[in-house]
């Protein structure tokens, strides 16, 4: 009797690679963060790196909304009651509105315009690396401009 290891291998090659690739963001949110002037160290810490993002390109302000749409868009959703479902769909727009425009402050920030935003809202991972790594310079944060 044979045993097929095809799809162990490419099990543990696939997890190898998503682990390179999860590290490989890590480092390009290290590297922003310290382009932008924080401690690399700040882009580590889930919802702290997003409150720091806000921080970069936009008003900390900005982001206790965002959050805040965010966590009411989930517990409302999650109820069985159809106005809140739809109320619900209300923050959730509303989060989505407000990350379309953060990423765009962000772009701004970096000196980058809007078909970047467009990059960053599609393939964020991969305009996440190329603002860490590549020449892009931080500008300032462009509502303290």
């Amino acid at each position: 009797m044979s045993y097929n290891y095809f799809y162990e291998t490419t099990g543990m090659v696939g997890l190898l690679l998503s682990l390179a690739w999860y590290v490989f963001i890590l480092v390009a949110g290290w590297k922003l963060f310290e382009k932008a002037g924080e401690p690399g160290w700040k882009s580590l810490i889930p919802i702290y790196s997003s409150y720091i993002l806000y921080k970069i390109s936009w008003k900390t302000s900005m982001f206790w909304i965002y959050l805040a749409c965010i966590v009411a868009g989930g517990f409302m959703g999650a109820s069985a009651n159809s106005a809140l479902v739809s109320i619900s769909s209300l923050f959730s727009l509303a989060s989505f509105v407000l990350m379309i425009i953060q990423t765009y402050k962000l772009s701004k920030a970096f000196g980058h315009g809007g078909g970047y935003t467009v990059g960053l809202l599609l393939l964020r991972p991969v305009f996440i690396l190329i603002l860490g790594f590549g020449s892009a310079e931080y500008k300032g944060n462009p509502d303290q401009i």
